[in-house]
């Protein structure tokens, strides 16, 4: 070889690898069965859990709200904060019924097409 003749390779396994993640983001995405069924499967819960936070939170403010009155208050508000108290704890008790209320309500709407789904990907179908 003469000085202008020169071979230069460069590889690097990690860098190849970075290259490829970074080119697979900008890629269309192509949503398939599986995908879809996955995020059937996680939107069932998903208005079931905002429900039950929102409920079981609201209720355990009323029910310390009702503490504070017996607590705080105690000459003049003590019975009405024990009937405030009374209430907040009746929601904290009927949040997670409520949720399971929900829950079997979305799955009963969704079973239909998630038993599509999983009769094409298991059978083939």
């Amino acid at each position: 070889m003469t000085e202008k003749e020169v071979f230069e390779y460069t590889y690097s396994a990690p860098r190849q690898s970075e290259v490829l993640k970074i080119r697979e983001k900008y890629l269309p995405k192509e949503v398939t069965k599986l995908d879809q069924l996955r995020a059937l499967d996680a939107g069932v819960t998903r208005r079931g859990t905002a429900v039950f936070l929102l409920h079981g939170i609201l209720h355990t403010l009323v029910l310390g709200l009702g503490m504070s009155c017996c607590m705080v208050w105690a000459g003049s508000l003590f019975l009405p904060g024990i009937a405030i108290g009374c209430i907040g704890l009746a929601g904290v008790a009927a949040t997670y019924p409520i949720y399971n209320h929900i829950i079997k309500q979305d799955r009963d709407k969704i079973a239909p097409e998630i038993l599509r789904l999983t009769e094409e990907l298991a059978f083939g179908e």
